[in-house]
């Protein structure tokens, strides 16, 4: 598999061998199962569904049975894609990230940035806003829409108040300081997409 699926857990920091600290991601890997093996015969890829087991039934092995209530006993479903013809997986094998990962591998993370509702242009864009003194009532107000307002059009781009946040995003190149697998955390270094519990990809680089 060209990477794995993981919950973030949040930030917080390290030292390196040179005693320096350094600010890492913690993501959980755990509790996901190949759930279904996709092949270019049958579905046009080649790709390997995992399945994220809820928290009540992590401690319980694995079994076929879930399969056939899937909302029962999984939370999420997602793919990997898989280049090779002949993929080394089977249904019910959990994901093992010493097979994909190693310490001092780059990867990509993948994930859906922290949503903020219905924002201005001050907070949206980062747009100044008018003067707060000598009587100045402009405020946080938007400003001209265009040259072409008074035709009753607005350029196409304009940056406008809207919805902010829920985009996908990738932080690229990214360092896997360390990886515990026993409690299937990766820590990689710098920031990634999202606030703590939200799913991300990690794709390593090749």
């Amino acid at each position: 598999m060209s990477g794995l699926w993981g919950k973030k857990i949040g930030m917080t920091q390290v030292f390196s061998e040179k005693q320096k600290v350094v600010p890492v991601t913690a993501i959980d890997v755990s509790q996901w199962y190949v759930t279904q093996i996709k092949t270019k015969e049958n579905d046009g890829y080649n790709a390997v569904k995992l399945g994220h087991v809820k928290d009540r039934y992590s401690e319980q092995e694995f079994s076929l049975q879930w399969l056939t209530e899937p909302r029962k006993y999984f939370s999420a479903f997602k793919e990997v894609p898989v280049s090779e013809e002949n993929i080394q997986a089977t249904v019910g094998q959990s994901a093992d990230i010493a097979s994909i990962l190693a310490q001092g591998d780059n990867v990509d993370v993948f994930g859906k940035t922290k949503g903020a509702g219905f924002q201005g242009v001050v907070k949206r864009h980062g747009f100044s806003g008018g003067r707060a003194s000598h009587g100045a009532t402009f405020g946080r107000f938007t400003g001209s829409l265009s040259f072409m307002r008074s035709r009753g059009r607005v350029i196409k781009g304009k940056k406008m108040p809207g919805h902010m946040g829920t985009q996908q995003q990738v932080m690229q190149n990214l360092e896997v300081i360390k990886i515990e697998p026993q409690s299937h955390v990766l820590l990689v270094k710098g920031s990634i997409p999202g606030k703590s519990g939200s799913l991300v990809f990690i794709r390593k680089r090749r």
